[in-house]
């Protein structure tokens, strides 16, 4: 058997109960999670995702879209014929 390490983290309980949700709905395990995470952290030599702060426009962005406001397409060629300039 190869040896294993152990982690600790500390989440909120809601971010824990909510991930440990989603993973089990794609039937990965904990363990598995931390695992891919990790050997993401090594490929990317980094955090694997951005981390800046949005901008204005894109937070009021997100927060219309959050709330259902703003712009919807019945398609895909809908929106990108709408973005021409």
């Amino acid at each position: 058997m190869a040896k294993t390490a152990t982690t600790h983290a500390r989440l909120t309980p809601e971010v824990k109960e909510q991930a440990e949700k989603i993973l089990k709905d794609l039937g990965i395990s904990i363990s598995a999670a931390y695992e891919m995470y990790y050997r993401q952290i090594i490929a990317h030599q980094g955090i694997p995702f951005d981390l800046r702060i949005p901008n204005k426009d894109t937070r009021q962005a997100m927060s219309d879209a959050s709330i259902g406001k703003g712009k919807k397409y019945d398609t895909i060629d809908e929106m990108f014929t709408d973005l021409e300039i």
